[in-house]
């Protein structure tokens, strides 16, 4: 099995978290929402359903981990989730925050602006919130 390899705009665009069983979990240079990232660790794969059919419910667990666990730490209105790849062909899965008047509520995200970097102590304990709920 080839060491697996992160689509090279995924990793300009987002920075590493943590390693969960399938997934790298990532956070997204833009603190404008909480906005995470799973990517599965799966080379050559675009579409969910090009997974093994372990690695689909692996991949449903995970989303629906972090999707609970960044609604408890955002106390968000809603989590978006959401597997698109038009532009990044490699399969990932956004999972987004969302609450009545972030940017652009209710409409969608993409496009919309110009990110805004997270300042770092703001990131490193949104992290440490968001790992403390995903490990209780």
């Amino acid at each position: 099995m080839s060491a697996f390899e992160l689509d090279e705009r995924l990793a300009r665009d987002t920075e590493l978290v943590s390693t969960l069983g399938l997934c790298q979990l990532r956070i997204l240079k833009d603190s404008r929402w909480p906005w995470l990232m799973l990517v599965p660790q799966r080379n050559g794969k675009t579409e969910i359903f090009d997974l093994k059919p372990l690695d689909q419910a692996l991949l449903t667990f995970e989303t629906n981990m972090v999707g609970t666990a960044l609604k408890t730490v955002t106390g968000a209105t809603k989590i978006n989730i959401g597997a698109l790849g038009n532009i990044v062909r490699q399969l990932h899965v956004h999972v987004i925050a969302r609450s009545e008047g972030d940017p652009n509520w209710p409409g969608p995200i993409w496009g919309f602006g110009q990110a805004v970097p997270y300042e770092q102590p703001r990131q490193d304990e949104f992290i440490h919130q968001l790992l403390e709920a995903l490990s209780s």
